[in-house]
């Protein structure tokens, strides 16, 4: 009895070894199935450079320094110019108050006053409303203190560039033995697009339509009712700009 016992005993030990095992070999299966779902994954890289490094619409402040010395109470005429194409800058994108400061503690603090007058008539003179300009002072914190113009705008931004999370390099990283597009590529080519688009609202948005020329529209008609070329004289005498008849 005891032998039979044993026996079956061995039996039930040695089947649940064989059941460890293979359970044991059908996880290892499984891992090793979710590790090439991994790998075959799609990169959290996007291959697309624009979503990667996308441009986006921000308020930045619009700003300069009028400098004035210490004996000096008024403009020069590069500074008036300054000023004047400052205030229409702010009428093609009006998104806020013009904000003018003036030094207070600085040698040149007296001067500054005067020259202050002489802003704020170029302002006005611009066009600029009256409700829309805000005079203030500032502490100086240097002997040559400057009047402060600036103006919130909306701006096209996009970056910050030079960031290199990865090695580039030959490495075993998936994205290197995928060949995929490193992270900072493209950057610079969407901080330049942001830095030199003039309306940042070109970038969402296209612009209405203006109204066509009626004058020279008219002209046009005229001239093609009447069977008459229609083309301007710039265009009609552009030939005679050559400086060579090779290839007639």
């Amino acid at each position: 009895m005891n032998t039979m016992r044993s026996r079956i005993a061995g039996r039930s030990a040695a089947q649940l070894a064989t059941r460890a095992a293979a359970a044991a070999a059908v996880a290892l299966i499984l891992c090793g199935c979710n590790t090439d779902q991994k790998i075959a994954a799609a990169p959290d890289t996007s291959e697309d450079y624009r979503l990667r490094h996308p441009i986006t619409l921000q308020e930045a402040k619009r700003s300069m320094e009028v400098f004035i010395g210490t004996n000096r109470g008024e403009l020069n005429a590069t500074q008036r110019a300054e000023v004047l194409s400052f205030a229409l800058g702010w009428k093609r994108q009006p998104t806020g108050d013009v904000m003018v400061e003036r030094p207070l503690g600085s040698p040149n603090e007296t001067a500054s006053a005067d020259a202050l007058r002489e802003v704020l008539s170029i302002l006005a003179a611009s066009g600029l409303p009256p409700q829309s300009i805000v005079v203030r002072t500032y502490p100086a914190t240097s002997n040559l203190a400057t009047i402060r113009i600036s103006y919130p705008k909306i701006i096209a931004q996009a970056g910050p560039c030079g960031t290199w999370p990865d090695n580039v390099g030959p490495t075993l990283h998936r994205d290197y033995i995928d060949n995929q597009p490193y992270w900072n590529f493209g950057c610079s080519t969407q901080h330049n697009l942001a830095a030199m688009v003039d309306n940042p609202a070109d970038l969402t948005q296209p612009r209405g339509e203006t109204a066509a020329y009626t004058p020279r529209r008219t002209v046009v008609l005229d001239k093609y009712r009447q069977g008459a070329d229609a083309s301007s004289a710039a265009s009609a005498g552009s030939s005679s700009a050559k400086i060579s008849d090779l290839g007639k």
